[in-house]
């Protein structure tokens, strides 16, 4: 049976899937494979994640989280998902900062391409990390801690440099938070785009490039009956209007914890169309954001015979080299493709022409065709740790220009 990715669109060249069970049958493995590259929960729209030679799904790894109360910090297994980790986060009485739409998704794959949830005070996944561990290409092992050096190119590194094995992630302490669906949301209102980002902990809006819905998460009760003249939903909403919102987390102002508001789905669900979809995203300087929806709102018409929804989304700067939102505030303008690849890309190419002049990053997870340059502080990271490119594949030698 081939093995493909979430959507279907991807299959896994590897000679061999692995899945071993203890840290030193992973250091064996990694010494003796010419090439090797892990695998998360392929959630990833693109080949970051295929090989030709050796692919190592960590499942079988020990999974245990290590979790310091007083620290606030928690050790957790790469291959651990959200849906896993928030609720022994919660029982502590902790939280994590952020979260993404999906659950779903695992800590180390989300982590290293750069994944996000929302919020103008609220930086990507990464940020949260505090030391990565990982099996570098001769089968030792390796941890580097915020304030090391080479700290900033480790955490999203795309699999380039090892096999993460564990991430440290800093905690905050656990909180409530409404969930609002807002609908009517006028082109109008894009003057008002600072503070209708800025109303809530986590803010998206999820539009076609006519009509825009708000996806409203708040820590306090929203009391502003026509709140930038939108209208409540009458009922409890999915992202793509056509769907049954069974599989969204709780709405309609009801307070929760924060890891069954802060993501869209839930985990028990499968999410959105079940994977039968492509995704892009491109990640814009912040202050670029009104210019650039009301380009791509202008060509709407040409967007909108293969897109099933596009949702917009705030993220606050890092300092973490190959992360989109790197040295700057920035918004996401995310697009939900019918799986159809070669009706998507044509209209793909047309949205990146289009926002080219706002200097546009690529979600490292999704479809793109135009590379972003990269840094070359990461691309000396790499021949340092993976000189012979054990960890590389066609995705990182471009981005490396091999």
């Amino acid at each position: 049976m081939t093995l493909t990715n979430w959507a279907g669109n991807t299959a896994f060249r590897a000679r061999d899937v692995h899945h071993p069970t203890s840290l030193d049958e992973l250091r064996r493995l990694v010494a003796a494979s010419p090439r090797v590259r892990a695998l998360g929960s392929g959630h990833s729209f693109n080949d970051v994640a295929d090989t030709t030679g050796d692919l190592v799904v960590l499942d079988r790894m020990p999974d245990e989280v290590e979790i310091d109360s007083a620290a606030a910090k928690a050790r957790v297994p790469a291959r651990m998902t959200y849906a896993r980790l928030a609720p022994l986060l919660n029982e502590r009485g902790l939280a994590l900062a952020n979260m993404a739409s999906l659950p779903h998704i695992s800590v180390a794959g989300s982590v290293a391409t750069g994944t996000h949830g929302s919020g103008d005070k609220i930086p990507g996944l990464a940020a949260a990390v505090s030391a990565v561990d990982l099996v570098t290409a001769d089968g030792s092992t390796l941890t580097l801690a915020r304030g090391d050096a080479d700290f900033p190119g480790a955490v999203v590194a795309l699999g380039a440099l090892g096999v993460v094995t564990s991430l440290t992630l800093d905690l905050v302490p656990a909180f409530e938070v409404r969930q609002y669906v807002r609908e009517g949301l006028s082109t109008d209102a894009l003057a008002d785009f600072d503070e209708i980002m800025a109303s809530g902990y986590s803010v998206s809006l999820f539009t076609d490039w006519r009509e825009t819905r708000v996806w409203l998460k708040r820590t306090e009760e929203l009391t502003s009956p026509d709140w930038y003249g939108t209208r409540p939903a009458d009922r409890p909403r999915h992202p793509l209007p056509t769907m049954p919102a069974d599989s969204c987390t709780l709405q309609l102002g009801v307070p929760g914890p924060w890891h069954e508001r802060l993501p869209h789905f839930r985990p028990d669900f499968e999410p959105s169309g079940a994977g039968d979809e492509l995704q892009s995203e491109l990640i814009l300087p912040r202050e670029h954001a009104v210019k650039a929806l009301r380009e791509l709102y202008a060509i709407g018409e040409r967007i909108r015979p293969v897109l099933q929804i596009s949702e917009v989304r705030t993220i606050a700067a890092d300092d973490l080299w190959l992360s989109p939102f790197h040295g700057r505030d920035s918004v996401g303008i995310h697009f939900t493709w019918v799986k159809d690849l070669s009706g998507v890309l044509p209209v793909l190419e047309l949205v990146e022409e289009t926002l080219t002049p706002f200097d546009p990053r690529p979600h490292w997870g999704k479809l793109f065709t135009r590379w972003p340059s990269c840094p070359e502080r990461f691309r000396s990271l790499v021949e340092t740790l993976d000189p012979a490119g054990k960890f590389g594949n066609d995705f990182t030698r471009i981005l490396l220009g091999e």
